[in-house]
């Protein structure tokens, strides 16, 4: 796996590791061609660091974007689908104008059904990791 030009890893203080940009993006500039092994439905794996294709393909993630944190103010965004041969792929691209040296971050938007607890620290933190228009569905835990 070749090194992600633009983006780093680095110890985070929203969660664990993160990724920050080594120059700026503008918003909608592509960040990468997120790289990965397809996981399919009835195989098991490790399945915090994989994007959900459809509901019975995924693709885990073994580039700099594994290590993406989770913010409901995101930076950046998730483009994924499947190819005209079946095969899996995702992007990454800027939501907003990012600057050097910012943490870059995306909305995981868990269904509420896999939500969690969130720590992003966004004015604007749900307090979950879920879809928007889920949250009412966590919100009595």
């Amino acid at each position: 796996m070749a090194a992600i030009p633009g983006l780093r890893v680095f110890l985070s203080s929203v969660h664990g590791y993160g990724v920050r940009a080594t120059h700026a993006f503008k918003e909608g500039d592509l960040m990468a061609d997120i790289e990965g092994v397809v996981r399919r439905e009835g195989e098991q794996w490790d399945d915090r660091y994989t994007l959900r294709i459809t509901d019975s393909l995924w693709l885990d993630m073994v580039d700099q974007t594994r290590w993406i944190n989770h913010s409901c103010t995101a930076n950046a965004e998730v483009d994924l689908g499947v190819d005209e041969h079946g095969a899996p792929w995702a992007k990454l691209y800027a939501w907003r104008d990012i600057a050097a040296g910012e943490e870059v971050t995306w909305d995981y938007e868990f269904p509420a059904s896999l939500a969690e607890p969130c720590s992003c620290g966004s004015a604007k933190c749900r307090g979950w990791i879920v879809r928007e228009e889920e949250l009412s569905l966590v919100l009595p835990r």
